[in-house]
């Protein structure tokens, strides 16, 4: 069973999906939106570990706080 994360895509659909993008966006488009993709991801995983981040410093801040008291 060869699924694609959580939508059950299998091999035969994404090839499927993949030529009619192609098609739609021609070969010039694709790294241009491939490129987008690529910056949207990076920056979703900066917001990620930003957030991680105040989160950790939070915990430590109580942590500290706790000590105090």
């Amino acid at each position: 069973m060869n699924h694609l994360l959580f939508l059950n895509l299998g091999t035969g659909e994404v090839i499927i999906i993949a030529l009619i993008v192609l098609l739609l966006f021609g070969g010039k488009k694709i790294p241009e939106l491939m490129k987008g993709v690529g910056k949207g991801v990076k920056s979703f995983k900066e917001g990620m570990n930003d957030i991680e981040s105040d989160i950790k410093k939070d915990i430590n801040k109580d942590d500290k706080q706790d000590i105090i008291k």
